[in-house]
């Protein structure tokens, strides 16, 4: 239950990224920073997900449905 908890928060902190980047390119503010930091955050965030879903799979913390129907 703890993974899945933590998969969602961090879905949840890609969103807000996601937001907050196009927040940036909207105002198009050269105080706010640029918009590659919250995308690349993104990405960073996306690599976490899989690999944390790698390695619960793998440990046997969670299991993959066995058949997709």
């Amino acid at each position: 239950m703890l993974i899945k908890i933590i998969l969602v928060a961090l879905v949840l902190f890609m969103i807000v990224n996601l937001f907050m980047a196009m927040r940036v390119m909207m105002k198009n503010d050269p105080k706010d920073g640029p918009m590659s930091k919250y995308i690349g955050r993104r990405v960073f965030t996306s690599v976490i997900i899989v690999a944390l879903i790698l390695i619960a799979i793998s440990t046997g913390v969670i299991s993959p449905n066995p058949r997709p129907y």
